[in-house]
């Protein structure tokens, strides 16, 4: 057998770079372990251009403010596993009630020292942007938490300036629940928790599969309509630099 001589180096097989398949933007989500809507959601919203990256945090499948809480500090090891060569422009923990029990200041600086090349957000503070972008306070939230998640959410978003006319729960302690929710019945339910003097719909947890029925909600009551990922999306685009508009989500990501 004629063994073939290695091909040399030459001027024709130098190596050039580009910029990737994510020119745009890369974008970091630290997920908890049991998460199951919000990739998918993101791969929906996010244009093409942007680099979607995800980590998760262990968590028992019990979502109370007891196994919120204890996670925190895991926080910053799920962060420092996504992209090390620090070219990750923006990241988040993807959780809105797991953001608010920790407090945005402890969760910055937990995904900073992770990712300190990075913009560090949360899910709770791109609801927030995103209903004071819309120019509402008054809202009312629909949730699939247990009272006692629903009571932290309504002090610590008062507690910023909204004022919280109405929030319900389903009354779930299992994401593995949460994701079996009917877009059906988050409509019917959020459509009810409506006030005639509030000014926004928010619709709360990244697992519930709300963006499918934004536009509905919408038109339904005449109101601007926030979900967690819709929102999320959002906020993430938009500390990108992307301007991008996105129909079919609701007012937030189709004008603003």
């Amino acid at each position: 057998m004629v063994r073939k001589a290695p091909i040399s180096p030459s001027e024709n097989s130098i190596i050039t770079f580009d910029s990737g398949r994510h020119p745009r933007a890369k974008i970091g989500f630290v997920l908890l372990a049991t998460e199951q809507t919000i990739e998918d959601d993101m791969y929906r919203l996010l244009p093409e251009g942007v680099g979607i990256h995800f980590t998760r945090s262990p968590i028992p499948d019990c979502i109370t403010a007891e196994t919120l809480n204890n996670l925190t500090n895991s926080l910053s090891q799920s962060a420092e596993v996504l992209l090390p060569d620090g070219s990750l422009d923006v990241i988040t923990y993807a959780c809105t009630s797991g953001s608010l029990v920790s407090g945005e200041e402890a969760v910055f600086q937990q995904l900073n020292k992770g990712a300190p090349n990075a913009v560090a957000t949360s899910l709770i503070t791109s609801v927030m942007r995103a209903l004071e972008t819309l120019n509402t306070k008054r809202i009312v939230i629909a949730t699939p938490y247990l009272d006692e998640i629903n009571q932290m959410e309504k002090d610590y978003m008062q507690a910023r300036g909204f004022e919280v006319l109405n929030i319900q729960g389903f009354n779930l302690d299992k994401d593995s629940e949460m994701v079996r929710v009917t877009p059906g019945s988050i409509l019917r339910f959020a459509a009810n928790l409506d006030e005639p003097d509030a000014e926004a719909i928010f619709i709360s947890c990244g697992a519930l599969r709300s963006i499918e029925i934004i536009d509905q909600l919408e038109k339904l009551t005449g109101k601007p309509v926030v979900t967690s990922n819709q929102a999320m999306a959002w906020d993430v685009m938009r500390l990108a630099g992307i301007q991008d508009q996105i129909p079919g989500y609701g007012v937030l990501l189709n004008e603003f």
